[in-house]
């Protein structure tokens, strides 16, 4: 080899260093870790030495789409891609829409497809802007307004003569008088 080992070893450990943040300890049990490695590898390809099998690794845990929906991120459970929403632009590179998104993986339809931080600043700037109470204004006001269209409408039924099939249906449930 034309560069020893020990120059191997901290190349790589230097390139881990600046690419995470690493303490001392960290860098220097890094550095015995690959050192040891590569040397293990060494004597192995020399033939003084076989190397173990190496085990196939666990299998990825599955994602349950309760546990996809996380704080900072939602992970599609199509392609797990990780973004703060799955928007309608994303499921549709899956040719879904976002209600047969939610009907394959058991979301109830009022569930947000977007992380939790993200829907709890939805909803504090809408309370922010005073949306709670102008919703419960406005909906007051509609069941007014229907109230009022309604008791013309209800006032005319009273006033209507009852039907013969009227006077029998009733007739059939009075009850019975000795």
């Amino acid at each position: 080899m034309s560069k020893k080992l020990l120059e191997i070893a901290s190349e790589i450990v230097e390139t881990q260093v600046s690419l995470t943040p690493m303490t001392a300890g960290e860098i220097s049990s890094a550095l015995r870790a690959v050192f040891s490695t590569l040397h293990e590898l060494q004597r192995a390809e020399s033939g003084e030495i076989e190397l173990p099998e190496v085990e196939a690794s666990a299998p990825a845990k599955t994602l349950t789409p309760q546990d996809s929906i996380q704080n900072d991120k939602v992970i599609c459970l199509e392609c797990g891609a990780e973004m703060k929403q799955l928007t309608r632009a994303h499921l549709v590179s899956h040719d879904m829409t976002a209600r047969a998104y939610k009907k394959k993986y058991g979301f109830t339809l009022r569930t947000p497809l977007a992380a939790k931080s993200l829907t709890k600043a939805r909803s504090k700037a809408a309370k922010k802007r005073g949306l709670p109470g102008n919703l419960k204004k406005f909906m007051d006001a509609r069941r007014q307004q229907k109230a009022k269209a309604s008791a013309p409408e209800v006032a005319a039924e009273s006033s209507k003569p009852e039907t013969a099939r009227a006077k029998r249906v009733r007739k059939r449930f009075s009850p019975k008088t000795a």
